[in-house]
């Protein structure tokens, strides 16, 4: 194109020079003073023309670049009559403005795409900038926030204070849950934030999401779940005390309420009352026990919080529990992968919630051949520093995974082994006050693995 441009230029110039040459040389060699006004006038057309081919290209560039600045591409280019060159750079010209509204019409088609996913979303969602202006507002975000239009977010005062202040404070990354009202209906919120910057300027968004039902529902299941386990073990306890009561109660009267008046009671009847008293007295401290196990479960202390080694609490709860492993002929062995991963988190609450989820494993590792503990510790692909405590007992049935975090339930209530069943559910909430987490992360045949993340 440029090559063409300025074999252009180059013979028009050529071509003036000649003309210019053969003015002179007639009017210094000859007398045509006709042809010498000829050639000035055939002069003076190639200059127009010259300057006008010139004009033309800059007119045709300017044209060009404003188009581009101002994203007007509705020009097109065409100078017939111009040469070859000025086609083909109006040609370049027209493809290039083509090509831009090719990729125009693909942004605007992204846009609104987007757009339609972001209003048809469930969780909703809306953006402000540092002075608070919104940015997006979407359809679940309308309907959450019982509100039509947000145009700053100081307006979430007024439909939630608590709400407005989460908001304001939440940083990049995290997240949190209010419990509030909304339009008087209790509503309780999931809030996650993220921040970025567009062209300097920092944004915020923010997603919503009413958990209000799916909270209730789990806290109905829950209760259920406690309901039934409480139910079980009461019952369990209250039956035999009051079949015990009604034959104490029927011994007693057979002795000294009989129609010959009263008379004395019989040794053996002595023994027998003296058994089933002894016994419900046992009955009803393990009743007592066990209200006292479910007091314990709900006034857990609160962490006090400090930079702690993973590595150090796992090595002092492997000397703690290395009597007991050694007494069933258990192997303990550890596995980090590095010394230096850190928490923040109050140590000896950790070490309790450890403690529970190691004894739980050493009491289903009875009478396995070759039974072995290993804690692991390092830093899961969330970035999340995490204790692993695997055991190669039998594992954990499918029915009973569900449930082996609800209070009071155990999977070796028959077994000499069972305990109250309150250990893993004590360790979850501990780690739950942690903001972390403690869960079943696998369980087959040979190994069971259960995860403390923080």
């Amino acid at each position: 194109m440029l090559r063409s441009l300025r074999v252009g230029i180059i013979f028009r110039v050529l071509f003036l020079f000649i003309v210019l040459l053969v003015g002179a040389y007639i009017a210094l060699n000859t007398q045509y003073y006709v042809s010498l006004v000829l050639i000035g006038v055939v002069v003076v057309l190639q200059v127009i023309n010259l300057i006008r081919y010139v004009e033309i290209t800059n007119k045709n560039l300017k044209r060009f670049f404003e188009a581009i600045s101002y994203n007007d591409f509705s020009q097109s280019f065409s100078n017939k009559g111009y040469g070859e060159s000025l086609e083909s750079l109006n040609s370049v010209f027209n493809n290039i403005i083509e090509k831009f509204n090719r990729e125009r019409a693909k942004g605007e088609e992204s846009y609104q795409y987007l757009e339609t996913v972001v209003q048809h979303i469930g969780i909703g969602l809306f953006s402000f900038n540092k002075d608070g202006e919104i940015e997006l507002f979407n359809t679940a975000a309308k309907k959450i926030l019982g509100t039509a239009v947000l145009r700053n977010v100081s307006q979430l005062k007024k439909i939630s204070e608590p709400l407005f202040e989460a908001v304001q404070d939440l940083k990049g990354g995290a997240r949190t849950l209010v419990r509030t009202s909304i339009k008087n209906r209790e509503s309780q919120i999931a809030i996650f934030a993220t921040e970025f910057r567009v062209k300097g300027d920092l944004y915020k968004i923010i997603s919503l999401s009413n958990i209000s039902s799916e909270l209730e529902e789990k806290e109905m299941e829950a209760w259920q779940n406690l309901t039934q386990v409480l139910a079980h073990e009461i019952m369990n306890s209250i039956t035999p005390i009051a079949s015990l009561s009604d034959t104490v109660n029927t011994m007693l009267a057979g002795n000294l309420l009989s129609e010959e008046g009263n008379k004395d009671i019989s040794e053996e009847t002595m023994e027998d009352v003296k058994e089933a008293l002894q016994t419900i007295n046992k009955r009803s401290l393990g009743l007592m026990r066990f209200v006292d196990s479910y007091r314990n479960i709900t006034q857990i202390p609160s962490p006090d919080f400090d930079v702690v080694h993973l590595k150090e609490i796992v090595d002092r709860v492997k000397n703690l529990m290395k009597g007991e492993a050694l007494s069933r002929s258990i192997t303990v062995e550890t596995e980090f992968e590095s010394d230096s991963i850190e928490v923040v988190a109050d140590s000896q609450l950790i070490e309790q919630s450890l403690i529970n989820v190691v004894k739980n494993a050493f009491k289903v590792l009875k009478n396995r051949q070759d039974p072995k503990v290993i804690l692991k510790g390092g830093i899961d692909e969330s970035g999340h520093a995490f204790i692993d405590v695997q055991d190669n007992g039998p594992g954990i049935k499918e029915s009973s995974a569900e449930k082996i975090f609800v209070p009071f339930y155990t999977t070796s209530k028959n077994s000499p082994e069972g305990g109250s069943g309150i250990g893993l559910s004590l360790s979850r909430q501990i780690m739950r006050l942690h903001n972390g987490s403690l869960y079943l992360l696998e369980s087959e045949k040979g190994k069971t693995v259960f995860r403390l993340r923080f």
